[in-house]
């Protein structure tokens, strides 16, 4: 059964107009309650020592941050690297969160909380509106007691002042003599150097590659280098066999081997590792960005912000059957910026 209807839910009237809303009394507002750290002096006092000791717990963090670098920096196995981004990422979570909690905590239990309701005057910026502007400055600075509060002021103070340095040291200290921008111009691929499978380092035999598939590769004697790991990032490669009918163009004539091509696995847009395989379009995709390289031409940028096809690096076999590369890459592999910067 329907209920009758009722004429003043209608959203228009006969006219078509949206109906007057009808006018309610502005409630005001509420009373203000007051917390217990305005009534009590030791609970206001205890609020102010808990945000000093936030404050310094930040401090700590900033510090433990730029000891963990100057005492545990990255080394060259994955366990060093790994302990020392561990200690470098709690310096500075506890170096900002200390500084997050405690502003949050200063503001909920010593500033002022009492809601202030204004009327909404013309925004002209008037000499008068501009007296007022400094008097609610000042105002809040009155309401946030940091001028009678010198532990806290310090506190805060020296937390603002350090934690910048958590970010700053390791940045300037990596800037050091062995940050060069020429390297990003040299791998280890040199000619005669097999290629392996990452991360196992077993060499490759073409005739174990079949149409269609696709192997991450690295230089043979990767774990000899001074630096491995940083020689494997730049030297990092993509390899395909395709149909040899399929190739319709390479970056140096005989650079493939029986339809194998190999490309850096590194995006020339911005660094990041381009690891995806389209069989069917021969297209290599990059998952940050979208950049899209085809490798059946030469690895040349079909879609996305890439500016320049992936590096391709010349590959040949040796006596035993072992895939080998014919020589480095013939441009410096990553961003272009480098290119342009060298």
């Amino acid at each position: 059964m329907n209920s009758p209807h009722d004429p003043s839910t209608d959203l228009t009237t006969r006219d078509g107009s949206a109906p007057v809303p009808e006018r309610f009394e502005d409630p005001g507002l509420e009373a203000h309650r007051a917390r217990v750290g305005d009534t009590d002096p030791k609970a206001n006092k205890r609020a102010e020592r808990q945000v000093v000791v936030l404050f310094t717990i930040s401090i700590l963090g900033t510090i433990g941050a730029i000891v963990a670098y100057a005492l545990v920096p990255p080394g060259e196995t994955v366990g060093s690297m790994r302990l020392s981004n561990l200690l470098l990422g709690l310096g500075l979570f506890l170096g900002l969160a200390g500084i997050g909690l405690a502003a949050v905590h200063w503001a909920k239990s010593l500033m002022n909380d009492h809601e202030r309701a204004e009327d909404r005057h013309p925004t002209a910026s008037s000499a008068e509106n501009r007296v007022k502007a400094v008097e609610a400055l000042r105002e809040g600075a009155k309401d946030s007691s940091i001028g009678r509060r010198g532990v806290l002021k310090g506190a805060m103070v020296t937390s603002l002042a350090l934690f910048p340095l958590s970010i700053a040291v390791p940045l300037v200290g990596n800037l050091g003599g062995d940050w060069n921008v020429a390297r990003s111009k040299h791998t280890m691929w040199r000619r005669g150097t097999r290629l392996t499978i990452d991360p196992s380092g077993r060499p490759i035999k073409a005739s174990d590659v079949t149409i269609g598939s696709v192997f991450h590769v690295i230089p043979q004697g990767l774990e000899e280098a001074e630096h491995p790991l940083n020689e494997k990032a730049k030297a990092v490669v993509l390899m395909i066999r395709m149909d040899p009918r399929d190739i319709r163009s390479e970056q140096g004539e005989g650079w493939s081997y029986d339809g194998i091509v190999a490309f850096s696995k590194i995006c020339t847009h911005v660094g990041c590792p381009v690891a995806l395989y389209e069989q069917q379009t021969h297209h290599i995709l990059c998952p940050c960005h979208q950049s899209t390289f085809d490798a059946a031409d030469g690895a040349k940028v079909v879609f996305g912000p890439a500016k320049r096809p992936l590096p391709q690096l010349p590959i040949t076999v040796d006596d035993e059957g072992y895939l080998v590369a014919q020589d480095g890459f013939n441009e410096p592999i990553g961003p272009s910026f480098w290119e342009r910067l060298t």
